[in-house]
């Protein structure tokens, strides 16, 4: 009697453990955002969506209902490259098979509802509109259905002040009072990735974070987020010792170029709701031979040195640990502040696991 509805990279639909025991599917409906519409073979968007393509259950159960398991995917042809998907609705539903009738998910009579998420970008966040597609959908289908609904995201990035401020932590504020509805999402793998570093910066003492760089890594980028109210500057000293200087009250975006590499840095402005001030450094290597298509290995050290602190408080994030090697990580990391977005909503259940 409850809507699951998963967010993912989408679903096996062939498998046994997401059928009843007359062979019709559980999935209620499934929405492919990356596939092209196509109206003359009957795929069509979600009603009120104009892209991507819904298999309903009746489409679903019409296809189990005959034919080859390979004429069954020509007629619904979703497809979960990475079995991610399928894994979480394993662990959320499962209801077993004939072999294995014991071993089910969590909640094995829940009907299902499945989105994958746009175009799956290998180890890529999705967009933040497709998130919001899923989650709009996922209400609606609820409220059509009569069912009470848990929408379930597992995923997540850094990139964020992590304060719950964002337009899509906001967004699933929201969506978790519509109805009866819970909003559930995984907190991320980053507690000990190293990809975290915080401090609290004092009048008169300039504070150095230390960051390693290992061989090798195409492409890295470095938040900071500061307290607007704190003035102070930010000096950058790559490992063979150049010094850029980046003033924080020179609000735009700058490029910089050293060691055969461009740094394009954004000092951000002051936005509604915000109370907190961003830099965010790209590290793009330019392919010369001074960089080898890399970014320049060793210590990268950012100098804070402070003109008026009022707070004082500064974080550091890098990308998530999936999409760099495990040797780039701050020295003096901090496992605080690793939840990741959009895990940072306040109104969301947040799994963590071990």
């Amino acid at each position: 009697g409850v809507l699951v509805a998963i967010l993912d990279s989408s679903i096996d639909f062939y498998n046994e453990n997401f059928r009843n025991e007359d062979g019709s599917t559980r999935i209620e409906a499934l929405w492919d955002q990356s596939l092209e519409a196509d109206a003359e073979a009957g795929f069509l968007p979600p009603e009120g969506f104009e892209t991507g393509v819904e298999f309903t259950k009746e489409q679903i159960d019409e296809a189990l209902s005959g034919g080859s398991e390979t004429e069954v995917r020509r007629l619904i042809p979703t497809i979960d490259v990475s079995g991610h998907g399928t894994a979480v609705a394993g662990i959320l539903a499962a209801g077993g098979t004939a072999d294995e009738p014991f071993r089910k998910g969590v909640a094995p009579e829940s009907s299902l509802l499945i989105v994958k998420l746009g175009a799956q970008r290998e180890n890529a966040f999705p967009k933040t509109t497709e998130i919001m597609r899923g989650v709009t959908y996922a209400l609606r289908k609820a409220q059509e259905l009569q069912m009470p609904l848990v929408i379930n995201l597992s995923f997540g990035n850094t990139y964020g002040d992590h304060r719950g401020n964002s337009l899509l932590e906001r967004f699933l504020d929201n969506a978790a009072e519509i109805g009866r509805t819970s909003v559930v999402v995984g907190s991320g793998n980053e507690g000990a990735a190293g990809g975290h570093a915080e401090g609290l910066l004092q009048n008169g003492q300039t504070e150095r974070v230390e960051l390693a760089v290992s061989e090798y890594e195409s492409s890295l980028n470095v938040q900071l987020w500061k307290y607007y109210q704190d003035v102070f500057d930010v000096t950058l000293i790559t490992p063979t010792g150049d010094r850029i200087e980046i003033p924080m009250d020179m609000v735009g975006a700058y490029r910089y170029q050293t060691n055969g590499m461009t740094l394009l840095i954004y000092v951000g402005q002051p936005l509604p709701y915000m109370v907190f001030q961003e830099l965010y450094i790209d590290f793009i290597p330019e392919g010369s031979s001074v960089s080898g298509g890399f970014i320049l290995p060793g210590v990268w050290t950012f100098e804070l040195i402070p003109r008026n602190i009022e707070y004082g408080g500064y974080q550091f994030f890098l990308p998530s640990s999936a999409t760099r090697s495990k040797g780039t990580r701050f020295f003096r990391e901090s496992p605080q502040v690793t939840l990741t977005i959009p895990s940072t909503a306040s109104r969301v259940i947040t799994v963590g696991a071990y």
